[in-house]
């Protein structure tokens, strides 16, 4: 397992799979729960995209003119467009706005896969689209983790800029 996080490079397409863990941040206040992805993927040959930076400073303005905000936003939303496989995951007591929108942007690609414990407070809306566009929703970070996992070896479709609706 390859671990990439901004404002590091992305991987040149081809390879080994690509997981984007997307998902609750809150400026760094939600559970580090992409560590535990990261090393329950340690075993296997796949890079994985961690948007989660470690010199992450909640005093950045949030406006394109703040150049360390403008280039972390093009970081995810490329890192996004490359994955093979997108895991989400909803914490509870988490409010999570930019991970609803991913979660919306790329519902209809075929790469998603989404966790969304009871305790999220726009679950229902999360289960509404999950259900709507077929994607693979489960409880907690475990059946994601393992979701992730079964589907990993098996992962051949292109990233979502080479195919149509993603």
């Amino acid at each position: 397992m390859r671990l990439i996080t901004p404002p590091h490079a992305l991987p040149i397409d081809g390879g080994d799979p690509v997981v984007f863990l997307a998902g609750s941040i809150e400026q760094d206040r939600a559970v580090r729960w992409q560590d535990a992805v990261a090393t329950a993927l340690v075993d296997l040959a796949v890079t994985v995209l961690n948007p989660r930076r470690p010199d992450w400073d909640a005093s950045w303005g949030n406006d394109l003119d703040d150049p360390r905000f403008a280039g972390q936003v093009a970081w995810e939303l490329e890192a996004l467009e490359r994955a093979d496989l997108i895991a989400c995951y909803f914490a509870p007591g988490t409010v999570s706005p930019i991970s609803l929108l991913e979660c919306g942007l790329h519902a209809r690609s075929g790469r998603l896969m989404v966790a969304c414990p009871r305790g999220f407070q726009r679950r229902g809306n999360v289960c509404a689209v999950c259900a709507r566009y077929a994607v693979p929703l489960v409880e907690d970070l475990d059946q994601l983790i393992a979701a992730l996992r079964a589907r990993l070896p098996g992962v051949t479709a292109p990233p979502a800029r080479h195919r149509e609706g993603g």
